[in-house]
Order: structure tokens, then sequence, then C-alpha cells
């Protein structure tokens, strides 16, 4: 299996959190909104200048930021 950030992630690419590489207040945020590692992710999509991406995460959708999602590593196939 590949690790990259998840700002590096296909559109309808799926993977699975494997780590969160920031702590403090950015952290604890990223790690309330529910993406923890073992959590299973799949890019929806993105807006026209790549900032936000779309996630579909635990049966939602959520939108993060290049600047958050650059923290977040993940195990893709």
């Amino acid at each position: 299996m590949n690790r990259l950030t998840m700002r590096h992630m296909q559109d309808n690419q799926s993977g699975t959190i494997s780590a969160v590489k920031v702590g403090g207040e950015l952290g604890r945020r990223i790690r309330d909104m529910g993406l923890v590692p073992g959590t299973e992710i799949m890019v929806q999509g993105r807006a026209p200048l790549y900032d936000p991406v779309a996630l579909r995460v635990r049966g939602f959708t959520l939108t993060l930021r290049n600047n958050e999602a650059n923290h977040i590593e993940v195990e893709v196939s």
C-alpha cells in the first residue's frame, strides 16, 4: 500500500487514514471531525481551483482546505 497526504489524492480515490501529523488546535479540530487513524475516506471532488477538497467519511460529506489536508496521511491501494 502507498502512503500519501490527503491533499495529493485523486477524485474518487479511497483509503484509510494512517496518521494525523499535526498537534495543537488544528490537530484537535481535525480529530474532532472524525478524521482519526483507521477511518476510511473517499475523495468526492474538489473546487475549481482544487481548494477545498470534499471527502466522504462515516456516511457524511466533509470539506477540508488543502493546508489542513496536508497534515493527514492516508494509505491507498
